[in-house]
């Protein structure tokens, strides 16, 4: 099966009168490897459920929400890929023209908060229907209580507004077959890991998080609730936790157990067409298959955990990777495409290069409550080793009809300074085999005071990397270069601390920053809390935040500009 069926005539053909599930998506339908609601829906067909997919329904009428019927189960609803107001707005609040993810690239297919969109609509058309159960990363980094930065307020989970049954949270493969499962035996689900849902009364020894109308009084209490969210995100350690909402309760169980790499791989040992479905590409081209047609997900979750970044509360704080074989095998694979020319676009995930170690003590116990992974300072119990990726890398390479692969994630370039052993041979790897012309670097900022406050490394790593980066372009005569991403006014953030960005970037960096994006308040992520309290939720300190729109783009021009006056107009002009 190359692709789950979007139209009756495509059920016909596959001999099925009636589907179990249906998913809704706010993407249109690319059957890839890298689109989650293809990903889920591949493998519940694997476990013998009958799935199709209505891929961005207009909700202005019956006519696509009814195309394939009432399911038998459930109604799986996502977004997409992106949550919808962030791929619908930009962060000055500007309605974005284009959306790599529709056909044609203009955003005018996702609705605005596309979950609760689509949940009324299917309840619109179809009475007493079948459970509605939300997935994807809206649903997700929406599961609880949160600040709203389109809305500048704070919201019930979207489970409230949405009036959804179930929402799972997480990358969802185990818990959406169990789910399944469960219904169709007609089986209690409420227990099963990953779930949110809502009740009268919450379970006995689940923690009980501040009331909604609680955090909605007190940023204090809202801080509070935070903190204990965050820090119940690990499967070996996490509770389940309760918040009372009007008069009931919302329930969420503890998260699903970290994939073996037997189960990862089983994940990824499935045929995708690696092509947008011939229903939707009539409509247009999706611009983003290009960019992960032939790209391979190594790994995903990140231990970084920066405080604007949803990776950690999405796909978990533990790195989960797939094994080489399998990897391999779905390089192999892109031979069959008959577009496939020989280059694998990316081998990565959410940073490329924590592929293939973690550290074994969280490994057994979960997460450490009182300290991160790779912040303030690498912790002594986490072994950089990039001998994994570079051995895959090589396999890779080594694949007949393969002519490149690139590397096309971001780094984490402190944790290659810390890898004795590995560290330097992986750069000299990078520099020679698998980067086009520039290597992709998230510093952030360069002050030391806002990355702390980001959870990001102080700047004197960057300038060690720059340093090392500089050597092995220079060994391997390569023409290559850096290329930095950066944030504007994010919390701490201010004028002040721009311009000694820009200064930093001009004489040790000896660039002019064009990747430069205003900081935007991820749902359920430590900045949106800085955003919304203005305070340090760590020190309780106040810090300053830039709410003015157009001051926030101050921010980014003192850094873009090109002129070398512009540092002293921005200071008189204060």
């Amino acid at each position: 099966m190359q692709f789950l069926p979007t139209t009756k005539a495509e059920l016909e053909k596959l001999g099925w009168e009636k589907l179990d599930i249906v998913l809704v998506s706010g993407d249109s339908y690319i059957d890839s490897p890298y689109i989650g609601i293809a990903v889920i829906g591949k493998y519940l067909v694997k476990n013998g459920f009958r799935v199709g997919i209505i891929a961005q329904p207009d909700i202005y009428s019956e006519q696509d929400i009814t195309r394939l019927g009432e399911p038998e189960l459930f109604w799986g609803v996502s977004s997409g890929s992106v949550d919808s107001m962030v791929a619908n707005y930009t962060a000055s609040k500007k309605r974005r023209k284009s959306d790599d993810f529709t056909p044609g690239g203009i955003n005018n297919k996702r609705p605005d908060r596309a979950v609760i969109v689509y949940s009324n609509l299917i309840r619109k058309h179809f009475k007493n229907t079948k459970p509605i159960v939300l997935g994807g990363i809206e649903a997700s980094l929406r599961r609880v209580a949160h600040y709203d930065y389109w809305s500048d307020k704070l919201r019930k989970s979207i489970l409230f507004d949405s009036k959804a049954d179930a929402l799972v949270y997480g990358m969802g493969e185990k818990t959406v077959v169990q789910l399944a499962e469960a219904f169709k035996e007609d089986r209690d689900w409420h227990a099963i890991r990953s779930i949110c849902y809502i009740s009268n009364n919450p379970p006995e020894k689940y923690i009980e998080l501040p009331s909604f109308d609680a955090v909605k009084k007190s940023k204090h209490m809202f801080t509070s609730m935070f903190h204990i969210f965050y820090m119940n995100n690990d499967p070996k350690t996490a509770k389940g936790l309760t918040q009372k909402t009007d008069t009931r309760y919302l329930i969420q169980n503890p998260p699903e157990k970290y994939l073996t790499q037997a189960e990862m791989d089983d994940i990824y040992d499935t045929e995708f067409a690696l092509e947008q479905h011939p229903y939707y590409q009539k409509q247009g081209k999706a611009k983003a298959l290009d960019t992960i047609r032939f790209s391979l997900s190594t790994h995903r979750g990140c231990y970084g955990e920066c405080n604007f970044c949803a990776i950690a509360v999405h796909q978990g704080q533990t790195i989960q990777w797939r094994s080489e074989q399998s990897i391999v095998n779905e390089a192999k694979s892109f031979k069959n495409h008959p577009k496939f020319k020989g280059i694998i676009s990316d081998a990565g995930g959410p940073t490329a290069n924590m592929y293939g170690f973690e550290c074994r003590k969280k490994l057994k116990k979960g997460c450490c409550e009182d300290k991160r992974c790779v912040f303030p300072d690498l912790c002594t119990a986490m072994k950089p080793d990039h001998s994994p990726q570079m051995n895959l890398l090589q396999k890779l390479n080594g694949i007949d009809g393969v002519k490149k692969v690139f590397v096309a994630s971001g780094i984490r370039y402190d944790l290659i300074l810390e890898d004795k052993k590995y560290g330097k041979a992986y750069l000299n790897q990078l520099v020679n085999r698998h980067t086009s012309g520039q290597l992709k670097v998230a510093p952030e900022h360069t002050d030391d005071y806002v990355l702390k406050l980001m959870g990001k490394p102080d700047k004197t790593s960057l300038s060690q990397f720059g340093e090392m980066f500089s050597k092995a372009v220079s060994k391997d005569k390569k023409d290559q270069f850096l290329t930095y991403y950066l944030i504007a006014a994010h919390p701490g953030c201010t004028d002040g601390e721009m311009r000694k960005l820009k200064t930093y970037t001009s004489k040790h960096l000896r660039i002019n920053p064009e990747q430069v994006q205003i900081f935007t308040p991820l749902p359920s992520t430590y900045s949106a809390l800085m955003y919304y309290t203005g305070k340090d939720p760590f020190t309780g300190r106040d810090i300053y935040v830039e709410r003015e729109i157009n001051k926030k783009q101050k921010q980014k021009d003192i850094v873009t500009s090109k002129s070398k006056y512009y540092r002293a107009r921005t200071r008189r002009s204060r």
